[in-house]
C-alpha cells in the first residue's frame, strides 16, 4: 500500500481517471462546433455559387440573343437591316447596366 500513500501516484491516478476524460470531452465538443461552422460556411458558399451561376446563365442568354440579331443583320440586306439597327439603338447599352 505504499504506492497509494505517494502523492504523485494519487495525482497521476486522478489526472488519468478524471482529468483526461474531461479534457477529451471539451476538445471533442470544440471539434464538433468547428465542424458545424465549416458545414454552414460551405452551405453559404454553395448557395452563393448557385446564384452566381444563374446570373451568368441569364447574362449569357442575353448576349446570345444579341449575337443572333447581329448575325441576322449582317446576313440580311435592305430596309430590314436599317430597321433592326434602329431597334438596337433604342435598347439600353450593355455597358450601362450594373452587375
Amino acid at each position: 500500500m505504499m504506492l497509494m500513500e505517494n502523492p504523485w501516484f494519487t495525482l497521476a491516478f486522478f489526472m488519468i481517471v478524471v482529468g483526461l476524460p474531461v479534457i477529451l470531452g471539451i476538445w471533442g465538443e470544440a471539434h464538433k462546433r468547428q465542424l458545424r461552422y465549416k458545414e454552414k460556411e460551405l452551405e453559404v458558399l454553395g448557395s452563393q455559387t448557385a446564384e452566381k451561376a444563374a446570373q451568368y446563365a441569364s447574362r449569357t442568354a442575353e448576349l446570345e440573343q444579341r449575337v443572333r440579331v447581329l448575325e441576322q443583320i449582317v446576313t440580311d440586306g435592305g430596309m430590314q437591316t436599317a430597321a433592326q439597327i434602329e431597334a438596337l439603338r433604342d435598347r439600353p447599352s450593355l455597358t450601362k447596366r450594373t452587375n
